[in-house]
């Protein structure tokens, strides 16, 4: 999704190359099974984050999310460009206000 490298990807993870190598092979087989048998596909356990944030919109309330490098200072409902982070998400890691 980030556009790296197998090797990059391995490092922030904190696993070896080959390591990562072998999740991504066991992830492509259970999808292709999913998608070909028409199974569930549950992802839980872990500690991971992600790097979306919920976004609110002061003047129509609404709530959305981006991922943390997009636009984030236009409403895509009502267009208002009083938008702010939705603070109330205990998720929020304010990834938005790095620099």
């Amino acid at each position: 999704m980030e556009g790296l490298t197998q090797e990059e990807c391995a490092k922030k993870m904190e696993i070896s190359r080959q390591t990562f190598q072998n999740i991504i092979e066991s992830g492509r087989k259970k999808i292709a099974i999913a998608l070909t048998q028409g199974k569930a596909i549950k992802i839980a356990g872990g500690h991971y984050t992600t790097r979306f944030c919920k976004f609110r919109c002061a003047k129509c309330g609404y709530i959305y999310t981006v991922k943390y490098e997009q636009d984030k200072i236009i409403c895509p409902k009502c267009s208002s460009t009083e938008v702010m982070c939705n603070k109330k998400e205990s998720f929020c890691k304010k990834w938005c206000c790095k620099k």
